[in-house]
């Protein structure tokens, strides 16, 4: 099994390595890189390249790992109690208020699946050693059933964060490691040739160039990303927006068109208009 590709995907040849030593090792892929750079489509595309289901683990700062394996719902449990009739027959039977989590699911699905486990920074910091013996061992314990519940086929692991806080290292021990390098602009053109197979290379040529300028701007709270280029560019042929109109004669002494899709706060709008204002006064 191993991943080649996707055409509606660029995966670089780095990314389809580490993808693959962590299906030949089987470990968790731990992927990180700024927002907007595909993590989370990349789990997306393998499933869909290797023809497996996808099960997908969206985490929170509320977020815990028990919620990965199981919950038992003692609410539910309890209303059917007093309820009674034929909501009272299924009481005696815990299992009927056991709720599968993602882990479990894959656990026992008949194929082999793929999960994502995505924005794990999210949690509490003891959320990724909770997970360490059921991502290791591929089982776990269910106390209110007396069961052990087995892999019956090792799902392919992908774990995504943005940084916001360190992982342990026991756990970083037990993943392989790839980190998203920001696109440069050769690899961003073949990006957008996949998204916009008929924009004029003129209105792309433009358009990076703005971009990755706004990227170099120094101070800037949030660089914008791959998908904000994206959705940028979205707008700019919806409006039909010329090339022309993306550059003043001068160069630098305009704001883009529809910048609001590429700065996302008043810091980042207000540092960019002073630029411009200071490029406007040394003409």
């Amino acid at each position: 099994m191993r991943f080649e590709g996707s055409g509606d995907y660029v995966a670089t040849p780095d990314l389809m390595l580490a993808v693959n030593a962590a299906i030949t090792l089987q470990r968790p892929l731990l992927v990180k890189g700024e927002p907007g750079t595909g993590k989370t489509m990349l789990a997306e595309t393998v499933a869909a390249a290797l023809g497996l289901p996808l099960l997908q683990w969206h985490i929170k700062s509320t977020t815990k790992a028990q919620q990965g394996l199981y919950e038992y719902d003692a609410v539910s449990r309890l209303r059917d109690s007093q309820l009674g009739g034929e909501h009272g027959s299924r009481v005696h039977d815990i299992a009927n208020y056991i709720v599968k989590g993602v882990l479990w699911q894959a656990f026992g699905a008949e194929t082999p699946t793929v999960i994502l486990i995505d924005e794990i920074d999210k949690a509490d910091i003891e959320f990724p050693n909770d997970l360490l013996r059921e991502l290791d061992r591929m089982e776990f314990y269910v106390y209110e059933t007396r069961e052990l519940i087995k892999a019956r086929h090792r799902p392919i692991v992908f774990i995504t964060s943005n940084n916001e806080k360190e992982l342990p290292d026991a756990f970083l021990r037990r993943c392989f490691f790839h980190y998203i390098k920001f696109p440069d602009k050769e690899t961003m053109q073949s990006i957008i040739d996949v998204h916009f197979p008929d924009l004029k290379k003129a209105l792309i040529r433009e358009a990076l160039e703005v971009f990755f300028e706004l990227r170099e701007i120094p101070g800037l709270k949030k660089k914008p990303s791959t998908s904000e280029l994206l959705d940028w560019l979205k707008l700019l042929v919806a409006e039909d927006i010329p090339p022309e109109a993306l550059r003043a004669k001068d160069q630098k002494a305009a704001i883009p068109p529809l910048h609001g899709a590429l700065l996302k706060n008043e810091q980042d709008v207000h540092l960019f208009e002073r630029l411009v204002f200071m490029a406007r006064q040394n003409r």
